[in-house]
């Protein structure tokens, strides 16, 4: 059958269909197609109880952060207090080499002044091995000019060199990562007097 020829229905029948539709609880649109009911609202029970178990599950959350982060905190204090208790075991186990030196060199009952000598030659070469293994260097400034940062000016004297310059270093010193344990003393040229 074609558009034209289809049969029209009963306008009875589409009233019928009409009223059970809204019997059921569906809309009906103005082109007659029934919708779906819509869904009704949860009761304000329902959602008190929804928002409580959701405060529950935040808290409880929360809780648990909350001691994860102490427990951080707590390790982080022991790791530190651990770092700071044994920072210098490396380098102790290091010293331990020389040590031992010192004592075999110590023990020797008819040692020469040849022996002695060698024997504190070897354990000046442990010692500085040690201090260049963990980066221990050492400030001689013989020749250079004077810097208060690393030199410490335990006199000035006459010098034929520019003046503010070291002339003698009475003891060397060392710096440790760039940061000076102890500055080396140093007497410095002073200027001539005109």
């Amino acid at each position: 059958m074609t558009e034209l020829n289809r049969p029209q229905s009963d306008p009875t029948e589409l009233t019928a269909a009409t009223n059970e539709t809204i019997a059921s609880g569906a809309k009906v649109n103005e082109d007659k197609t029934p919708e779906p009911a819509t869904e009704s609202m949860p009761s304000l029970e329902q959602l008190l109880k929804k928002a409580e178990l959701d405060a529950e599950e935040h808290h409880d959350a929360w809780l648990r952060a909350k001691a994860d982060a102490e427990n951080i905190r707590k390790r982080a204090q022991i790791d530190i207090a651990s770092a700071h208790k044994y920072a210098v075991e490396n380098f102790s186990t290091e010293l331990l080499a020389v040590m031992d030196s010192l004592e075999a060199a110590l023990a020797v009952e008819n040692a020469t002044v040849e022996n002695f000598k060698s024997g504190m030659e070897l354990t000046l070469k442990q010692l500085t091995a040690a201090f260049e293994k963990f980066n221990i260097k050492v400030i001689n400034p013989e020749g250079a000019k004077f810097d208060p940062h690393l030199h410490q000016a335990m006199c000035t004297v006459n010098s034929d060199l520019a003046p503010n310059t070291v002339v003698q270093v009475m003891q060397k010193g060392y710096v440790l990562n760039d940061r000076v344990i102890r500055p080396a003393l140093v007497s410095v040229s002073k200027a001539v007097e005109t």
